[in-house]
């Protein structure tokens, strides 16, 4: 009970921490557009400033932690991958494509057999 009562006063706050983050980003973009005289790596490097700054308000939201939590268990999740090795990549490559030119000759071939039946059928072939 006490932990949902914190977590209640924080998300509260959550609408004050999207609005900081949005003032950072239009701070930015009105700076980036005030000092368009300036080098461009200079403004580059003060726009990912920006976004770095603005990105950590906005992962301290609730929010913002699940996106930080999802990304952190998806690259856990990632690590976890048995990636096939170069041969086995080769050899299953090899077999799609060919099951691709063999299916693809196989309706070609039904194909001809069908357009040889309907004319023939239709009196439209001798």
């Amino acid at each position: 009970m006490v932990l949902k009562a914190e977590n209640q006063g924080e998300a509260r706050l959550d609408w004050l921490k999207w609005l900081v983050a949005l003032a950072l980003l239009l701070a930015g973009l009105i700076g980036n557009h005030y000092y368009s005289e300036v080098s461009m790596p200079l403004r580059m490097l003060a726009w990912v400033g920006v976004l770095a700054v603005s990105g950590f308000v906005a992962s301290r939201t609730q929010k913002g932690r699940w996106v930080v939590d999802f990304f952190r268990d998806s690259r856990a999740e990632l690590r976890k991958v048995v990636w096939p090795t170069r041969e086995e990549t080769m050899q299953t490559t090899l077999v799609v494509a060919a099951m691709v030119v063999i299916l693809a000759l196989l309706l070609w071939g039904m194909d001809g057999v069908l357009v040889w039946l309907i004319g023939w059928l239709t009196g439209q072939r001798s």
